[in-house]
């Protein structure tokens, strides 16, 4: 059963059953009550570094939530189309839901790697832990892709020589 499976799926799998319920939560935390979900755990570095250094108003401050929000959940809907394109062993064993594995692993680096240097830069550093362990699961998962490629298509037609040109196309030559 697992002989088509290879290393880039089942890690994009695992990463996915981590990202999937974590971003969708804290998302939803974030749609609910903006300014109430922006200061939770995972969100907290980036809503102090809004206040504290960009020094936004109430207005722009809940437009800033609701962008890492949506951003979250563009990472959360690539990951569930990997998911779903897992499904077919087809596609599986020829690495074609690695598009949209690399699209999530880029969105979501670019997310957490923001995250962690506001993080840094506000002094938060149980979210600083959170951003940068979740950077290096995104960066470890991107590398792995990257590194291993996809079965080469097994050829099933053979391929017959054309004539060469002294050759009279007669019906013994065919």
């Amino acid at each position: 059963m697992f002989r088509n499976w290879r290393i880039g799926s089942v890690n994009g799998a695992l990463l996915a059953a981590y990202f999937i319920p974590a971003w969708t939560l804290v998302a939803f935390n974030i749609m609910v009550a903006p300014v109430h979900g922006l200061y939770e755990r995972p969100t907290v570095a980036v809503a102090l570094f809004l206040s504290d250094h960009l020094q936004m108003a109430g207005m722009s401050t809940v437009r800033a939530a609701w962008l890492l929000a949506l951003g979250r959940l563009t990472v959360v809907a690539f990951f569930a189309i990997h998911l779903a394109l897992l499904c077919f062993p087809r596609v599986r064993k020829s690495g074609g839901s690695d598009e949209a594995l690399g699209i999530a692993l880029a969105i979501g680096s670019l997310i957490s790697f923001a995250s962690m240097l506001m993080a840094s830069k506000v002094g938060e550093m149980a979210a600083l832990r959170l951003h940068a362990t979740e950077l290096l699961l995104l960066l470890g998962a991107a590398i792995v892709i990257v590194i291993e490629r996809p079965e080469a298509a097994q050829k099933t037609a053979e391929v017959t020589a054309p004539l060469a040109l002294e050759q009279a196309e007669l019906l013994h030559n065919r």
